[in-house]
């Protein structure tokens, strides 16, 4: 059973534009996100990316993840685990 999926990016059909208001910024933000994941593309991007960017965006990651989420929260819902 998959745990991870991308449902928002394949059903989305409104505008994505960023700097328009928040509720189009956090919907393109999603978008972007799924989009950016795609096991092909970052697979090609992770290759070719310096040891410096991939520690930022590890480091941006994780500090959003500690920032907004509760524990409980980050073991369900980033790591798909109960806790």
């Amino acid at each position: 059973m998959k745990k991870y999926f991308h449902q928002f990016v394949e059903t989305c059909e409104d505008l994505l534009t960023f700097g328009w208001d928040r509720p189009t910024d956090e919907q393109t933000l999603i978008c972007y996100l799924q989009m950016f994941s795609d096991d092909q593309l970052i697979q090609t991007l992770a290759g070719r990316m310096s040891d410096a960017e991939i520690k930022e965006v590890y480091n941006l990651i994780n500090r959003l993840l500690k920032t907004h989420l509760k524990d409980s929260e980050y073991h369900r819902l980033f790591l798909k685990e109960e806790h």
